[in-house]
């Protein structure tokens, strides 16, 4: 092996070593609790139908600084692993066109920067439609799993609905297809890094935001259910057959939906 090829292949680990970090450490932090009051394993629980399941009492009232991040965080820990072909893909290529080493190593972490501000927005959304959903009732205030059938049944039957939608399959397409995302949307440069990164997110969240979503039918910090989801995702995204998996899943939440409202 040459040396430029061996260089090549220690990028790329080195590369792959620095998302598989991002991700352990994201685990790690949701595991203590992501700053909230209480261990995630103790937020945690097998069940088909979360609204049957006991309240466990009391309430948390962190600030919205905090469930923003602790929603930020689980988005890393969820969609990095999924990502990881295009930003592997995109060192590989700037490697090939720049002789410098640090300059492909910036842009990419601009690439995932980027790709992250994307869930970022999302997840100030979904933490804001949190702090909106505790005082209603509908969600348990302390274990953060839906209490109601009703909310079950839709959550479960929009995200049902939305695997069949074109703009799931349009954005799907993107996500499943990093060659061609490259291909058609390269940007020059340190801040097209950033751009292109974003731009790929948004795909992202147009592919997946009504999967995580069902977290508030599960529990938002339940472990059993954002573990389930992220393999979904990554089955859906990167692997073989997976729009026929996201359409089989799709299946699967519209009876789900229909079961829930009938127990």
């Amino acid at each position: 092996m040459s040396s430029i090829e061996s260089l090549l292949g220690r990028e790329r680990v080195i590369t792959a070593l620095g998302i598989v970090a991002v991700v352990v450490f994201s685990w790690a932090y949701l595991w203590t609790g992501a700053g909230v009051g209480m261990s995630a394993l103790d937020m945690t629980a097998v069940a088909l139908f979360p609204h049957r399941l006991a309240d466990g009492g009391g309430e948390m009232d962190p600030s919205l600084l905090t469930v923003i991040l602790m929603w930020w965080v689980m988005m890393i820990a969820m969609m990095t692993p999924s990502a990881a072909p295009l930003i592997l893909l995109y060192r590989r290529v700037l490697r090939h066109h720049d002789a410098i080493e640090a300059r492909s190593a910036i842009a990419s972490l601009c690439l995932l920067a980027g790709y992250l501000i994307a869930w970022l927005a999302f997840s100030i959304c979904a933490a804001l439609l949190q702090k909106g959903l505790q005082p209603t009732g509908l969600i348990s205030e302390m274990m953060l799993w839906s209490k109601s059938a009703l909310l079950s049944a839709i959550v479960l039957a929009a995200a049902g609905v939305y695997q069949f939608s074109p703009l799931k399959r349009a954005c799907l397409a993107q996500c499943r297809s990093p060659v061609n995302f490259l291909t058609a949307h390269w940007r020059p440069g340190v801040a097209g890094s950033f751009l292109l990164g974003m731009r790929h997110g948004i795909y992202c969240v147009g592919c997946c935001w009504l999967l995580m979503a069902l977290l508030f039918v599960g529990g938002v910090m339940n472990l059993v259910w954002i573990a389930a989801l992220s393999l979904l995702v990554f089955v859906e995204k990167i692997l073989p057959g997976g729009e026929v998996a996201g359409r089989v899943l799709g299946v699967a939440l519209i009876a789900w939906a229909g079961v829930t409202l009938l127990v």
